[in-house]
């Protein structure tokens, strides 16, 4: 792409504190492009096109990672260049010059605020679906059925080589002519990968067989469009050694560059090995340095980078304790460094690149929830709606309310940092002797232990915005009146709903199985009427601790709310352990037998019943809003604690003060039992509307 150094762009970086070197904000040299820091947002898909163009929505969720801070934005996770390389939806489409005139507006919007834009372009070749969009066969180098989407491809012909690597070097010319400063070639998975892996390519001509005829499909779609293409790699390939460095180390010495070297081909090593899920920290990232540094030393010259080695990125959470070491030797004055970028996806978040601000950097707790579609964060319930919600919450124009916050909980706590930034004195009353509300809970699993990062997150911000906490408080309308608030949240949750079940005064809950382990005895049954993550997580954690597990499930399968990827962690934590699964049951009564419990179970299809006798019963059913306090504040409110649905859906206006006495609004489980996620959206969309 053309020389361009988006650090001159009128919108900077924050200076770097005074007497402190931070190696993330240095700038980076790649290529002929300088980057204004080592920051960047790998390309992933988001959901957010409109017909596989990157319209408003998706313009405006890159636009604002720009305004952050970050050097370099990257988008079109497998942005198709072909029309048989479709997964049903949700991809970019740059196989036709339509999309030049976007790329541009696009490029422009980014560029302005001084970071760069670059775009992954790739064919996904078997993992194409071909019962979607044109209904086209999927193709690959050898025949086969593949896992994810679990389509038969055909064996692409000389043919079809010849005209996928063509439509490559189209995609890489407009992308050109869009005023992007780079592509990306996504090989891990897809049909560049295929290629590599002998797993699936069996092919015996000149691009089968040795690694160097492997490498031909590579090399040609490269020479295609080497002028115009950079690109980066994964030290780990689950396919081909899962104990060392992947043959992506030979690709690297071969002078190519690529993302993922490795095959990654099937759906359960696609998440096993390769995604960021709930059960993996930070630092487990850092365990392959050493392959990194071997990437290093085998990555040759002559690709025009920066000296002698070409860069390496470290795929990253928003957590500057992890990763930062791997950078400042390569960064600093040292040569020890094996990275030169923290790489991040979907989590970057707005505040990520402030210097000396690292406090307020919003952190990534690995829910993948950013893997639904559309991209949403767990806990920033502004991405992916940045055409309406705020990633950065301004001083309201009305400041100056007293509002008070009822629950502690992720709700209330959101409610409270939402309310304090827009500039209003804010009280936060909570029963417990601590905040978190359910999330103290969930992370006491596991497999969601990183999920406290979401509290303890806040009770930051609130400690920086002055938020008045008082703890150990069950309130009730006299406290409230007593405080004579403009405004009143409720987030007072929800306690655990055992539902239709006869005898569920014998059963625990999963709040009393998380809360209190020691009282779980050694033979259980965990039945889940939710379909959510609390019920296999809590039996994955006590089959985990060494007892015996049985899991009943309403559904046809395991927590089907989850996205696929983390599914997958959860199915096989289950089966490490030996977890007994019963599926599409439901739980009809418990009685005591012999000083155990035994549980009635039907068949939602047949109708048939079973008994099965275990020390214990675990009943997860939701939870029921705890809702005493806004029934008797709601007479005494001015709105009757109505909250209206249309300012819910999509930009409100500003809420025009009363003349007299208290908004009531209640937010979260107080209304019905729901997700995290879902919690913090009602906060964030109703808080801001003050």
């Amino acid at each position: 792409m053309e020389e361009r150094n988006p650090a001159a762009a009128p919108e900077q970086m924050p200076a770097i504190a005074a007497g402190r070197t931070d190696p993330l904000l240095r700038p980076l040299q790649l290529g002929r492009l300088t980057l204004r820091n080592r920051i960047m947002s790998t390309s992933h898909e988001t959901a957010l096109d409109e017909g596989g163009h990157p319209l408003e929505a998706y313009q405006r969720y890159h636009e604002e990672k720009a305004k952050g801070g970050l050097a370099l934005t990257m988008f079109g996770g497998s942005a198709r260049i072909s029309a048989d390389t479709s997964w049903g939806g949700t991809q970019l489409d740059v196989s036709s010059d339509a999309i030049v005139p976007m790329f541009q507006v696009f490029s422009e919007r980014i560029h302005r605020h001084g970071a760069a834009v670059m775009c992954q372009i790739s064919h996904v070749g078997r993992r194409a679906n071909a019962t979607v969009g044109a209904w086209l066969p999927a193709l690959g180098p050898s025949d086969s059925r593949e896992d994810y989407n679990r389509g038969f491809a055909h064996e692409m012909d000389r043919h079809d080589i010849a005209r996928i690597v063509r439509e490559f070097g189209a995609a890489a010319r407009r992308a050109k002519e869009g005023g992007l400063d780079g592509i990306e070639t996504m090989t891990g998975g897809h049909l560049i990968g295929q290629f590599l892996s002998p797993i699936v390519n069996r092919r015996s001509d000149e691009f089968g067989g040795s690694l160097e005829n492997r490498m031909r499909f590579l090399r040609m779609v490269h020479e295609e469009i080497r002028r115009q293409v950079g690109g980066r790699l994964s030290a780990r390939d689950p396919l081909h050694d899962r104990r060392g460095p992947c043959r992506g180390l030979e690709l690297c010495r071969s002078g190519h560059c690529c993302q993922h070297a490795g095959a990654r081909e099937a759906g359960r090593f696609l998440q096993l090995h390769l995604r960021k899920v709930r059960h993996a920290p930070q630092s487990a990232r850092l365990q392959h340095s050493r392959h990194d540094g071997g990437i290093r030393a085998m990555v040759t010259p002559g690709w025009g980078l920066q000296g002698a080695n070409g860069p390496v990125g470290l795929p990253r959470r928003e957590d500057r304790r992890c990763g930062d070491g791997a950078l400042r030797g390569r960064c600093g004055a040292g040569r020890d460094g094996r990275h030169d970028a923290g790489a991040y996806g979907r989590s970057a978040d707005r505040q990520q690149a402030r210097s000396g601000r690292e406090e307020e950097i919003r952190p990534c707790v690995g829910a993948s929830h950013c893997l639904y579609r559309p991209v949403h964060c767990i806990h920033n319930p502004a991405t992916g709606r940045e055409t309406w919600l705020p990633q950065v919450i301004e001083r309201s124009p009305q400041a100056g309310r007293k509002a008070v916050v009822v629950g502690g909980g992720p709700a209330g706590l959101e409610a409270a940092r939402v309310l304090a930034e827009r500039g209003h004195e804010v009280v936060l009353l909570e029963a417990a002797d601590r905040l978190g509300g359910q999330l103290v809970l969930a992370a006491k699993a596991r497999l969601r232990r990183d999920l406290i990062g979401i509290v303890d997150w806040r009770i930051a911000e609130l400690e920086r915005l002055g938020v008045d906490v008082r703890l150990n408080i069950y309130v009730e309308a006299a406290e409230v009146l007593a405080e004579a608030p403009d405004l009143v949240f409720i987030a007072t949750g929800g306690i655990p709903d055992f539902g239709p079940v006869a005898g569920s005064e014998l059963c625990l809950s999963v709040f009393d199985a998380l809360g209190n382990p020691a009282q779980v005895a050694d033979d259980v049954l965990v039945y889940d009427a939710t379909g959510r993550r609390p019920g296999p997580s809590v039996a994955a954690e006590l089959a985990a601790a060494g007892k015996a597990v049985t899991f009943v499930a309403r559904d046809p399968s395991v927590a089907p709310e989850m996205e696929h990827h983390s599914s997958i962690t959860y199915r096989k934590a289950l089966a490490d352990h030996d977890v007994k699964l019963l599926l599409e049951h439901e739980l009809v009564s418990v009685i005591t037998r012999r000083g155990r419990r035994e549980a009635v179970l039907r068949h939602l299809l047949t109708g048939r019943e079973r008994r099965s006798t275990h020390a214990q019963v675990i009943v997860e059913h939701g939870t029921n809003p705890v809702n005493d306090l806004f029934d008797d504040l709601r007479p005494l409110s001015v709105n009757d604690g109505i909250t209206e649905i249309e300012n819910l859906v999509g930009p409100a206006p500003l809420r025009a003060r009363p003349a007299d006495g208290f908004e009531l609004h209640r937010i979260g489980d107080a209304v019905s039992s729901r997700s995290v996620h879902a919690a913090m959206l009602d906060a964030l969309r109703l808080g801001v509307q003050f």
